[in-house]
């Protein structure tokens, strides 16, 4: 049995608990979550440092999961064009079952490996992109059978998961595995296995971001004023930047077109 679907002992009385020892157990698992990351540091820093290697050199960041897997994968693919001005090409995801399996779940999804495959070989790969399957057990079909595909396509393969020796762990050119254990509620990986996932992704994209110069000093520069709450952080990133009033930094916003990265390349400032 995989470490995620074993009972927790700790938590063996939680249906007879009240809300505040309910609470306090779940989050002393969230810390679990955190532990397991640390531990998978190495694998992670080996990740980012070859997908910027191929991003350089015109490469993509190919996300594939199923369920809870999937949804993660695809919302940190969504956040990046709007938080780095990067085209949605760069980062994106593909969840089981399609996009309808955002907001409802399929379960079945993730044991069909032919569709896995399929769906990958839509994004016509080359040797430059990486493929990075998240599956919490490491062993859904749909996820490991298609990162089998993208090394044949000579991808890079980055396999997420929970639990070592899974077929993640074992088929992936970098394995990341983060061993959070057993959940609170019995194999309900939504919780610190999920946890655990999304900051992993959350630290690979920005990582990559940062080593591509979407990022000054730890400011966001490729951010685009696309509504009045981001026109205002433009305007404060500017005014940070070049010490200047809000009138200057419109009126350098307005000579760079609104690019905060064109403006501190043009203004000497990198």
């Amino acid at each position: 049995m995989s470490e995620t679907e074993m009972r927790n002992p700790n938590t063996m009385h939680i249906d007879r608990a009240d809300s505040a020892e309910i609470l306090r157990l779940i989050q002393e698992e969230n810390k679990n979550a955190v532990l397991a990351i640390e531990a998978a540091m190495p694998a992670i820093e080996a990740a980012c440092d070859r997908i910027v290697e191929r991003m350089r050199r015109g490469g993509r960041l190919i996300y594939i999961g199923a369920g809870t897997s999937g949804r993660l994968g695809v919302i940190d693919a969504a956040e990046c064009p709007p938080t780095y001005g990067v085209s949605p090409e760069l980062v994106s995801g593909i969840i089981a079952g399609g996009y309808d399996r955002m907001v409802s779940a399929g379960e079945s999804a993730e044991d069909r490996g032919e569709e896995g495959i399929r769906d990958l070989s839509q994004k016509n790969l080359t040797e430059n992109d990486t493929v990075l399957g998240i599956s919490v057990a490491g062993n859904a079909a749909y996820v490991a059978d298609a990162l089998l595909y993208a090394k044949k396509c000579g991808c890079l393969t980055v396999g997420l998961s929970c639990n070592a020796g899974c077929r993640l762990d074992r088929e992936s050119d970098i394995s990341i595995v983060t061993r959070t254990g057993a959940e609170v509620v019995t194999g309900s990986t939504r919780m610190k296995a999920g946890s655990a996932h999304k900051m992993v992704l959350n630290m690979i994209s920005t990582c990559v971001m940062i080593r591509l110069g979407h990022v000054y000093e730890n400011m966001m520069i490729n951010l685009r004023p696309s509504n009045i709450k981001l026109r205002r952080r433009v305007i404060s990133i500017v005014c940070e930047i070049f010490s200047c009033d809000e009138m200057r930094a419109v009126e350098l916003m307005e000579k760079y077109a609104w690019s905060i990265k064109d403006c501190v390349e043009g203004e000497g400032k990198r």
